[in-house]
């Protein structure tokens, strides 16, 4: 099965964040992972959305 192809505005809540945010970060070389078809049109997969936040994840250090 094939992953759903989102636009930056339908991506943004997933991830929690801001459409600007996104295309900063596209801009500064791209941390969340997403597929150009075209010229313009951005997309990103839901299963990379998934894999970025897995990524990000950080367990508390305990002393």
């Amino acid at each position: 099965m094939q992953d759903k192809l989102l636009t930056t505005k339908e991506a943004a809540p997933i991830l929690g964040v801001s459409e600007a945010f996104l295309e900063r970060d596209r801009w500064a070389g791209a941390q969340v992972p997403f597929i150009r078809i075209g010229s313009r049109a951005v997309r990103y997969r839901i299963s990379d959305l998934n894999a970025y936040i897995d990524s990000r994840r950080q367990t508390p250090v305990r002393q």
